[in-house]
């Protein structure tokens, strides 16, 4: 599998991978249940995780369409549509995530403390 990005600020897990080139690797969405593609430009594959992290459910995803949540999940993965299958990722999968793997998207850097 690619590298996996973790969507940690709530405006990141609202934006997804919208306006962003399809990616090499994966956007994780945790505390996201369910996933829409409005103003998407290209189909994404989208898996749905339980709390441990195990894939649920596998689904893809056109632009414009909407996904609801599935009972168990928990956490969204979202790749470019094909990656899940070229990754042998599907249900029942584990997925494992470093915790150096953390995007915050959408929030500008924090200011230095003058003393």
């Amino acid at each position: 599998m690619g590298t996996v990005e973790v969507a940690t600020t709530r405006r990141a897990r609202a934006r997804g991978l919208l306006g962003r080139p399809a990616p090499d690797g994966a956007l994780l969405l945790p505390r996201t249940r369910s996933v829409h593609g409005v103003g998407m430009t290209y189909p994404i594959d989208v898996a749905r995780l339980d709390a441990a992290g195990v894939v649920v459910r596998v689904d893809r995803l056109a632009p414009g369409g909407l996904l609801l949540p599935c009972r168990g999940a928990h956490h969204v993965l979202e790749a470019a549509a094909g990656a899940f299958a070229s990754w042998g990722l599907g249900p029942a999968s584990q997925l494992e995530v470093a915790p150096a793997a953390s995007v915050r998207t959408g929030r500008r850097p924090p200011r230095p403390r003058r003393r």
